[in-house]
């Protein structure tokens, strides 16, 4: 998405986020120390935690972190704090109301960042271990869980499934007789593509209950992968046999997983296993050997709270299919579905836009195999990689001169955050006035990624923000429309210089919905159904 990199699932980024602390042996029971613990990790960045905790028998009344950062690292967003950067050497300082801390106290702020974490910590110029030498980083875990589609190493998306704020897709249509409840949902695959070859089926993910990596037989049994090694080796072939044209397969699909369903065309798909988890598909990355092969994917959880199950775009548009989901009710959503000849108008279209040319992959038979999302064709050499950002300085500074309001729950509208732009920060204060979370200027790729500058922890203030303003630079609004998220579907994508991939999807949708980036659910553009009480599910592969 941000670089070119290869993509390993590892449960570790699923339901275990490593943490890194800086350790050392205090001098005295009354030194201060400042520990930084990593709460999660995605490949492409991290979040973390710093805690000042005072052992001494009088309160401090000020503090001051420093750190370094590996070369390439970056801080984006940090909270209860205040930066100042200088080359690679970060400051942070309490802010007004948090630079007390009584003995025996402690108070944290947060931070997200990209590339390597920080190193040789100063606390009020001494060591942040207390004692006199440089602190050493030793690892910690520490488990997070969530209903969220399985993350990687360096993942292709921010998850994508995740509960709507509302029902979205279109009004669903009633069917009858739905299947019992099970613990095994039927989900049938049904070929309308109007292809000769062979499909081949994947069904893979994370076991919510075990934290364990593997793959799902047509019957649904789940199996951990094993074998992997430090040089990636072929995974086992645990294709399923799908659908010719005209036909249909069901497979069943078991509580607890988190994944995707993979669908590949003429040709099986090329998995490998490392020590750190399992290797996927990157067909933009020049090497990867299943860069000529057509294939696709849809995401999904299915938990004790129901299915979620969406077609993604975030990284690239291929395989065309509508995504659909039958409650216990008898009601069916459906979502995904693309306007008659849609497939070929997204291709024709983003050929014709000028600097998205290159993006469009075909392979040497002819057959156009995808389209790449712009940050994946920029990690391929295909887009350019700064293409944003005229447009991202100017939304950035039309906030130094007057007020940004953001309203993240569309359930709760006297919640509300207020951001103005100092230099290349934007600082949000709540409705009492008091600073909650600061953002310095994203990059292009921070954009295209929804992550560095605009990484979004999993909170109730600086994620819901920083989701927000990633899908105003999308759909080129930051700047325009002064109260986010704000706007109709016909405000988006206005802007010369904005997510034409995207903004191109959605007109081709029946119903409008896409997840053409990966905060798309903002304002409930995505193309996700989601059933408390699943019966079965659908994947129908559709013309082209």
């Amino acid at each position: 998405m941000r670089r070119k990199r290869t993509l390993i699932l590892s449960a570790a980024a699923v339901l275990a986020a490593a943490g890194t602390t800086w350790i050392a042996l205090p001098a005295s029971a009354a030194a201060a120390t400042a520990a930084f613990t990593k709460t999660s990790d995605w490949g492409s960045g991290w979040q973390g935690d710093v805690t000042i905790s005072n052992g001494g028998s009088a309160a401090l009344t000020s503090w001051k972190v420093e750190f370094d950062l590996p070369a390439g690292g970056t801080v984006g967003s940090y909270w209860e704090a205040d930066m100042v950067a200088a080359g690679n050497h970060r400051t942070f300082t309490n802010r007004s109301w948090n630079g007390a801390v009584p003995a025996g106290g402690k108070v944290s702020f947060g931070l997200v960042g990209a590339g390597g974490t920080p190193v040789n910590c100063l606390l009020n110029g001494q060591p942040c271990g207390g004692g006199p030498t440089a602190p050493t980083v030793a690892p910690t875990t520490r488990p997070t869980v969530g209903p969220t589609t399985p993350a990687t190493t360096a993942p292709t998306t921010a998850p994508t499934t995740r509960p709507p704020a509302t029902t979205p897709t279109t009004a669903p249509a009633t069917d009858p007789a739905p299947p019992p409840a099970s613990n095994l949902l039927p989900v049938t695959v049904t070929n309308h593509t109007g292809r000769s070859d062979a499909v081949y089926l994947y069904l893979l993910g994370v076991n919510l209950t075990t934290g364990k990596l593997g793959y799902v037989n047509s019957a649904g049994a789940f199996t951990n992968w094993t074998g992997g090694q430090p040089t990636p080796v072929p995974a086992p072939d645990v294709s399923i046999p799908g659908p010719g044209n005209g036909a249909s397969t069901t497979i069943r699909m078991p509580k607890n997983l988190s994944g995707r369903l993979y669908m590949s065309f003429g040709r099986k798909l090329d998995f490998r296993l490392s020590t750190d988890g399992l290797v996927q598909p990157a067909p933009w990355a020049g090497a990867d050997p299943n860069k000529d092969i057509l294939f696709d994917w849809s995401e999904f959880t299915l938990n004790d709270s129901g299915l979620w199950l969406n077609s993604s775009q975030v990284d690239m548009f291929a395989v065309p299919h509508i995504v659909s989901v039958q409650g216990g009710n008898g009601a069916t959503s459906r979502t995904g579905e693309l306007k008659a000849g849609g497939r070929q108008r997204v291709i024709d279209q983003i050929k014709a836009q000028p600097g998205f040319e290159k993006t469009v992959y075909t392979r040497a038979d002819g057959t156009v195999l995808r389209v790449l999302a712009p940050g994946k064709a920029a990690d391929s050499g295909q887009f350019s990689a700064t293409y944003l950002d005229p447009y991202i300085t100017s939304a950035w500074n039309a906030y130094a001169g007057r007020t940004l309001t953001v309203v993240p729950f569309g359930d709760q509208p006297n919640v509300k955050f207020f951001g103005r732009t100092s230099g290349a920060v934007m600082n949000f204060t709540d409705t009492t006035g008091r600073t909650v979370a600061s953002f310095t200027k994203p990059s292009t790729a921070n954009v295209w990624g929804c992550d560095g500058a605009l990484g979004a922890p999993n909170d109730q203030v600086v994620g819901p923000i920083a989701r927000t303003l990633c899908a105003a630079l999308h759909r080129s609004t930051l700047g325009t429309l002064d109260t986010q998220p704000s706007g109709t579907a016909a405000d988006f994508y206005r802007g010369t210089l904005t997510n034409h991939y995207s903004r191109i999807i959605h007109e081709q949708m029946v119903d409008g919905k896409a997840y053409g980036f990966a905060f798309d659910d903002v304002q409930n553009q995505e193309s996700l159904v989601h059933s408390g009480d699943p019966r079965q599910a659908g994947i129908v592969l559709t013309p082209f």
